[in-house]
């Protein structure tokens, strides 16, 4: 939910166009309750999972982190968070904004080929 949906659609399509890398995006709309089933079975099917959100990195990161390592998967993918590095933040437009904090498709996109 919330503008890193599209940001990660777009960053799948950039995979698979330019490096033919299939991928999912899983939109996690809320986070009480968590959907553990729906990310357990996504990570349980991939290489990498990568969290995308539009505040400071750690809140929902971690939260799909944990309900990742609790499953016990026997094998546990590579995993990264992009947010909003601790830092003041700024003022401008949000397209501005995705830019200078790292939260566009393009850095999605980026952080999935580190990973693979």
């Amino acid at each position: 939910c919330g503008p890193e949906v599209p940001e990660a659609m777009r960053a799948a399509w950039i995979l698979k166009k330019e490096k033919g890398i299939e991928s999912r995006v899983l939109n996690i709309h809320t986070v009480k309750p968590l959907d553990k089933e729906a990310i357990i079975k996504a990570a349980s099917e991939v290489e990498v999972v990568v969290t995308a959100e539009e505040h400071q990195k750690g809140g929902f990161g971690s939260l799909i982190a944990a309900a990742i390592m609790e499953a016990n998967l026997p094998k546990v993918p590579k995993f990264a968070m992009i947010g909003v590095a601790d830092r003041f933040g700024e003022s401008g437009f949000p397209w501005e904004l995705m830019k200078a904090f790292g939260l566009t498709a393009e850095y999605i996109a980026k952080k999935v080929l580190e990973l693979v």
